[in-house]
């Protein structure tokens, strides 16, 4: 996910100052773990969607017709069974999406916005930052970011990398174009202040994890070849599992999926009876991220 090794085919040759600096170069700082939720909750239950629809496709430099079709069922059918569920159970979300997806449908923005989800910067095209130089991720960074405050009329404060790439500049951008938070990065299963090397950003960490990534076991892809493997009650489970343990701990429980892998007839369940479940535990917290990186910086959140 960027700043690969400077000696890929021997790396036990590279000096200690390299490997040391490659290292430092983005680290977690203090964990943001609160001593209390708002309003009595025991635990944070974060949900976030990457509604990447066509620019699944369109970031990857292709444009195969059959391909593009696929992210458009996310638009047309997925995100609409995804909003339906979190309406249905008072919910709110994070969508994080492309620019480009929302400039070829303005209208379904709007459907995003209008039941008060939040959303955050996904790239411009779904494009891996590991590839590009500092001025084009920061040039991509910025039309992003004001193309959906356009679409939205909201100023977007969050950040996530398309497919987690990062390269060694990311963060640095993230902390100088302003984001309350980036949701990119595994250091931790709680939040937790983003270092620069060394230096704290002031930038919020919201961690995701492949394990509570839709896709990893339900995403058809034939380039690279993937194969969903994972029967759709051993992924409820595995969600529900993380959940349970979150809310024994008083934690945090944060989810990514997408709208055209959880959207399915077949799927839709797992998020439905996730939230019935979660609810079932007892008092929970369902925060967009900005309002969990704003509670985790708050003092209100600390006794």
């Amino acid at each position: 996910m960027g700043g690969a090794a400077l000696n890929p085919d021997a790396p036990w040759t590279t000096p200690e100052a390299e490997w040391r600096r490659d290292v430092e170069r983005v680290r977690a700082g203090r964990r943001l773990a609160p001593d209390r939720w708002p309003d009595g909750a025991r635990c944070a239950f974060a949900l976030s969607f990457d509604c990447d629809h066509e620019t699944f496709e369109l970031g990857a430099g292709r444009a195969a017709i059959g391909r593009l079709a696929w992210g458009e069922f996310g638009r047309r059918a997925g995100l609409p069974r995804v909003l339906a569920t979190l309406t249905r159970h008072d919910v709110r979300a994070t969508m994080f999406l492309p620019a480009v997806a929302g400039l070829i449908d303005p209208g379904a923005v709007a459907a995003l916005t209008g039941p008060g989800h939040e959303v955050g910067v996904h790239g411009w095209i779904h494009e891996n930052n590991s590839k590009l130089d500092r001025d084009t991720e920061r040039e991509l960074m910025i039309r992003a970011r004001d193309a959906l405050r356009e679409m939205t009329g909201t100023e977007p404060v969050g950040h996530r990398a398309a497919n987690w790439d990062l390269s060694a500049n990311t963060v640095e951008l993230v902390a100088e174009l302003g984001f309350a938070y980036d949701s990119s990065l595994m250091a931790d299963d709680t939040c937790y202040e983003l270092l620069s090397d060394g230096t704290p950003t002031g930038v919020v960490e919201i961690p995701v994890d492949w394990v509570r990534d839709d896709a990893v076991y339900l995403l058809f892809n034939r380039d690279p070849p993937t194969r969903p493997w994972t029967p759709p009650e051993a992924v409820f489970d595995i969600f529900r599992r993380e959940f349970d343990a979150a809310f024994d701990e008083g934690g945090l429980c944060q989810l990514v999926m997408h709208p055209f892998v959880i959207g399915y007839r077949s799927r839709i369940w797992i998020l439905d009876e996730l939230i019935a479940h979660a609810k079932s535990r007892g008092a929970v917290w369902f925060p967009t991220h900005a309002e969990l990186a704003a509670w985790v910086t708050s003092d209100a959140a600390y006794a």
